[in-house]
């Protein structure tokens, strides 16, 4: 059927296909936030922005599409410490092609990304060497600031602005990570056993205190007792002597003592739980006690006083 068609739609037909072929090559859709980059006939003519663009077809072609978005690049770095331990940084860098300079970004670098990278290796083993293991960790924001510093200073006259880089992770070997967790347990412990220490010296020194300001003050309430009971003593030989006329001093200290050796006695009696002996035990021996008593009295008399 289409052989019995008339030649004027035979070249109609024609004309359509390499109408068609044509839009097709010269129609260019760049997305949101990318730019196309265009040559004529191997040579740099323009930049396509987003949304539709034309080119001549089979003389213009796209060389080339770049996101202008923010993208992130992860660099794995070993390298030595100022104590000799192997460790391995991982960098990431955040960077992105500026719109104005996507000419440069483009055809500048063969491989942006190796670029950024080696200088990335560059920084880390030349800062990283001078600086103790246990410092690594604390100045992780020097280390990124400084691969920072050296990348934007570097990159941005080829259109890349370096946004941030970051320190993600550093890790030693894992002999020296046990080795890193025993020396801390080791040091909480002597803080534990040293505050433990310090407690327990805290409390004796208190009971010590308090045990002192116990004995002061049973001291003081022996001396009040025994003062009461030289005053009671005193009172009761008044006592005697005005309802006694004629007897003796001794005779009443003889029967003073008889008296408390009788109330001991009873007081022990009501005990259940004593255990006090009084050697000799017998009336002989109880007049022996006071004949003791009273020479250790007279011969406190009998000595003279200081400054006498």
């Amino acid at each position: 059927m289409l052989l019995t068609l008339p030649p004027i739609l035979w070249w109609g037909l024609i004309g359509l296909f390499f109408t068609a072929l044509l839009l097709f090559h010269g129609i260019l859709i760049v997305h949101q936030q990318s730019v196309a980059l265009i040559e004529r006939l191997g040579r740099f003519v323009r930049i396509a922005g987003p949304g539709i663009s034309f080119r001549i077809p089979f003389i213009e072609r796209v060389s080339g599409v770049i996101s202008l978005r923010l993208s992130q690049m992860d660099v794995a770095v070993e390298t030595k410490s100022k104590d000799n331990v192997f460790v391995h940084v991982m960098i990431s860098v955040q960077y992105r092609i500026l719109a104005e300079k996507v000419y440069e970004a483009f055809y500048t670098f063969e491989d942006a990304e190796s670029q950024i990278r080696s200088y990335v290796f560059d920084v880390i083993r030349a800062r990283i060497p001078h600086i103790l293991l246990d410092d690594v960790f604390s100045r992780k924001d020097d280390i990124a600031m400084a691969v920072e510093s050296e990348l934007r200073g570097v990159m941005q006259d080829f259109g890349y602005d370096i946004m941030k880089a970051l320190v993600t992770d550093i890790h030693p070997d894992e002999k020296v990570k046990s080795a890193m967790n025993e020396i801390n347990e080791a040091q909480r412990l002597r803080c534990a056993a040293l505050e433990r220490a310090e407690a327990e010296k805290i409390l004796k020194i208190k009971q010590a205190e308090a045990d002192s300001e116990s004995k002061i003050l049973q001291g003081q309430g022996l001396a009040g007792q025994r003062k009461a009971i030289a005053a009671g003593m005193k009172e009761a030989l008044e006592l005697f002597q005005s309802d006694l006329p004629g007897t003796s001093t001794e005779e009443i200290m003889h029967l003073m003592i008889l008296s408390q050796y009788f109330d001991t006695l009873k007081e022990l009696g009501n005990s259940g739980k004593t255990n006090t002996i009084f050697l000799p035990h017998s009336p002989e021996g109880l007049h022996q006690f006071q004949d003791q008593l009273r020479n250790a009295m007279v011969a406190a008399g009998q000595v003279p006083k200081p400054g006498s």
